[in-house]
């Protein structure tokens, strides 16, 4: 789960479903029981979860849809498009070209059969690829810009855990305390995918008894010039003894894999299966989303709040170096503050842009919690180099 911008909040670890539309409708009643019951909450998704049915379903049930359309759309006319701009938290203007139009999409499956639903439609001319791609959301209220921004914003979770398995250890194998896995939990059968590996040799083995058979029926049928022969039943029957032996071969294993059950329990698969113990990954989890949101937040600081000129391409880097590093805490009863005053980097234009940061987290006057202190943040000066006198 994330913020506006894309940033994350929370991981839900669950096994996942044959399909997204089938996960999204399981964790409705979940997620409204978290966040209330009046507040709406957008959902933003790939195609994957294309299902006009489950969008109304969405929307019944108090939450917003965002996702791209899929299959063959017709393009919206040129004069539809207009230029609309955004500006995001670091401060930069984004210019979009986008045609904001309403839709209605046919629902084909479900108690809902036959009805319409409807959607507000942003479509992007990409003129690069001379195509046109075309965002459906439920929401409103907010801006065309501000939609096509939230839609790209959704790659930041893929970001998210790219950049955390790098830096934050996400994969790391937290401990090795476990207990019995859920014995009940349907698992893939195992002997399901021998069975259909017999299903596909019995069918390589048909078709190597049809060619053969093509090619002596042929021979037969065509004798040298001059010369006359007759074609049997028997003849035939001895021509394609193999491919009937081949298509029973076949149906028998065809037979066999749909007699298989395509999942099972796991105390069927896999007796006495142990698992990883979940709460603490759950809380590792926690901590490294809070440690990761933490660096983003002071990141976007640097690039909005500081004159570090190479903010957009150093901003992660020099907070990576600035929380590894190393400093004093003072805590001072008498004035009612925390310092942290933190050693010089190596570069003092590092440094520099650091001490900017420092001004900025002091304007928020924050209260070290379960205390009165207020914290002041600040840097210690370079030292001069020495020099013989």
């Amino acid at each position: 789960m994330c913020d506006a911008a894309g940033d994350p909040l929370l991981v839900v670890m669950a096994e996942p479903a044959a399909a997204l539309t089938s996960e999204l409708r399981r964790l409705i009643p979940q997620l409204r029981a978290m966040v209330g019951d009046q507040r709406r909450v957008l959902v933003g998704f790939d195609r994957g979860g294309w299902s006009p049915a489950l969008f109304a379903d969405l929307d019944a049930a108090g939450f917003d849809t965002l996702t791209w359309r899929k299959g063959i759309t017709a393009d919206i006319h040129e004069t539809s498009f207009h230029e609309h701009t955004r500006t995001d938290e670091h401060g930069r203007t984004h210019t979009y070209r986008l045609a904001d139009t309403p839709v209605e999409l046919a629902i084909g499956d479900g108690p809902r059969k036959g009805e319409v639903f409807a959607m507000r439609q942003i479509s992007l001319h990409d003129r690069a690829r001379s195509r046109q791609l075309h965002i459906l959301t439920t929401r409103r209220d907010l801006s065309a810009a501000e939609i096509r921004y939230r839609m790209g914003s959704r790659w930041r979770q893929e970001n998210h855990y790219r950049y955390a398995r790098m830096h934050f250890d996400l994969d790391s194998h937290d401990t090795y305390r476990c207990g019995d896995d859920d014995p009940h939990r349907m698992v893939p059968n195992p002997a399901k995918k021998p069975a259909y590996q017999q299903v596909e040799k019995a069918r390589r083995a048909l078709q190597h008894a049809e060619t053969v058979a093509d090619r002596e029926l042929l021979a037969a049928s065509s004798p040298p010039p001059g010369a006359t022969t007759v074609l049997t039943n028997d003849v035939i029957d001895t021509i394609n003894a193999d491919v009937h032996a081949a298509e029973t071969a076949l149906d028998a294993a065809l037979d066999t894999h749909k007699a298989i059950p395509a999942r099972l329990p796991l105390s069927q698969v896999k007796p006495g299966q142990q698992a990883l113990d979940t709460e603490t990954k759950l809380i590792h989890h926690a901590i490294r989303i809070a440690a990761f949101n933490t660096a983003q937040a002071l990141a976007r600081t640097i690039v909005t709040d500081t004159g570090y000129t190479r903010a957009d391409d150093e901003a992660h880097t020099l907070i990576r170096t600035a929380l590894a590093g190393t400093g004093d805490i003072i805590p001072d009863h008498d004035t009612g503050t925390l310092h942290i005053r933190l050693d010089p980097l190596p570069a003092p234009r590092h440094t520099a842009a650091i001490d900017e940061l420092c001004t900025t987290l002091n304007d928020t006057n924050t209260t070290y919690p379960g205390t009165t202190l207020t914290m002041r943040y600040s840097t210690k000066p370079h030292r001069r180099p020495h020099t013989n006198s």
